[in-house]
């Protein structure tokens, strides 16, 4: 007999369906409308606040050499002001910014490949750029069916400086450099501004190991312009299937459930979570995280941020119980990531569309390559493998982040990059 409801599941996908950008009106209305649910099968929920920087900007960039011609951008969030009259230089196309690239970049206007990540922005803070583009998109991407994200410049890049930086389209970066583009002009006017974002949280109290806690989490917010569905109302509502379920098959150990906003704009929501509950995390067991899922076509994984054993048990276990899961030992860019930094061991669910058939981060990201059923999937393989180890006569997993986990944590976090800071700053 099935213990979860895919239709059910779906239907609630659908309610929360809409632009949920991080610290906006429209996050905080699916809090609210996640709250409703979990109080709807008598399971109580909070709010909790915590603060966010974003920013409000205008930008604009213009060619003026050896051509005139003004390009639509998004300027960086945070990200430095240009004087009142623009920032006007030479202009260079820099590519991935190795050293040769940089030799003749000094003072100028540069364009890059991709985006900014610290190793990058920290070569063209040393090399003495004075404004940066970045490229978003695909040369395929149609004007009319595309959308220029916004992006930030993180706190922690913004530890080694700060320029002004903005974003154009992939097919305009094209034309810049077919064009010979030698000197341009940057605006850009930024107010760094604070705004309030959302953690939902709930609690089901354990009956036999109260004090051993296990927490499920999911995010629930959204990028520009995309309904967010795959990513990650689908996680969202896989984790409310697992609370009804705990709610009706009271569990022995003690539950958090955490549905977490502003995750696309760098975790914030699972950092706000750990850092208000340092203490409290001693008695987490095991994170549980659910990122992406619902598209008709592509396959069930389980990623692994804890010991090869738990890697080895979850695949044993799903080839035991006829469930397709692909299962691994590795990192994952969500809100596992906070609590391994904490030494909390976490698994983490991942639904991914098969090439071609599933939309991310993007307008694209609708419900209309999802279905129930598939859902369903993935709803099956978190409550089968959670009901086994939140039920366990004695926890199997340790709580210990192996060290090629934490080498690899670090390295997303950039921690050795951070430390090398800290002793700068410790010695001026």
């Amino acid at each position: 007999m099935k213990n979860y409801d895919e239709q059910r599941a779906f239907a609630l996908l659908q309610k929360i369906g809409f632009t949920r950008v991080a610290g906006s009106p429209e996050e905080a209305k699916a809090a609210e409308i996640l709250k409703a649910e979990c109080e709807s099968f008598g399971l109580a929920a909070a709010i909790e606040p915590f603060e966010i920087e974003t920013g409000e900007v205008e930008a604009s960039f213009e060619v003026l050499e050896p051509y005139r011609k003004s390009y639509t951008v998004r300027g960086y969030q945070c990200a430095e002001n240009t004087p009142e009259e623009g920032l006007t230089a030479d202009f260079l196309y820099v590519e991935d910014g190795l050293p040769v690239n940089l030799r003749r970049a000094k003072g100028k206007i540069v364009l890059v490949n991709g985006g900014l990540r610290i190793p990058l922005f920290r070569k063209l803070i040393e090399a003495g750029v004075a404004g940066i583009v970045t490229m978003d998109g695909s040369l395929r991407d149609k004007l009319d069916e595309t959308d220029l994200h916004q992006r930030k410049l993180r706190a922690q890049v913004r530890r080694y400086g700060n320029l002004p930086a903005v974003q154009l389209r992939v097919a305009d970066a094209k034309e810049l450099v077919e064009m010979g583009a030698s000197k341009a002009k940057i605006t850009l006017k930024n107010e760094n501004v604070k705004r309030t974002s959302h953690n939902v949280t709930a609690t089901v109290p354990g009956t036999d190991f109260p004090e051993e806690v296990i927490s499920f989490g999911a995010h629930y917010d959204s990028v520009e312009f995309s309904k967010g569905v795959f990513d990650n109302g689908a996680g969202s509502v896989i984790i409310m299937e697992a609370a009804r379920y705990f709610m009706q098959h009271p569990p022995k150990r003690t539950l958090q459930f955490n549905w977490y906003g502003s995750e696309e704009i760098g975790l914030e929501g699972s950092w706000a979570y750990v850092k208000a509950n340092r203490e409290a995390l001693e008695k987490h067991a095991l994170m549980i995280n659910v990122d992406v899922g619902g598209p008709v076509l592509g396959h069930d994984a389980l990623l692994v941020t804890g010991g090869e054993d738990l890697a080895h048990f979850a695949d044993y276990f799903y080839q035991i119980h006829g469930l397709p899961v692909a299962v691994k030992q590795s990192i994952y860019s969500s809100d596992c990531i906070p609590f391994a930094d904490c030494g909390v061991p976490a698994i983490s669910f991942i639904r991914s569309g098969a090439p071609g058939a599933s939309f991310i981060h993007n307008r694209f990201d609708t419900m209309d390559f999802l279905s129930a059923e598939a859902l369903g999937k993935t709803v099956a393989a978190v409550l089968a493998i959670s009901d086994a180890l939140v039920n366990a006569e004695s926890f199997p997993v340790e709580k210990k982040i192996p060290e090629n986990i934490k080498e690899d944590v670090d390295k997303y976090l950039y921690k050795k990059e951070m430390a090398e800071l800290d002793r700068k700053e410790e010695k001026k």
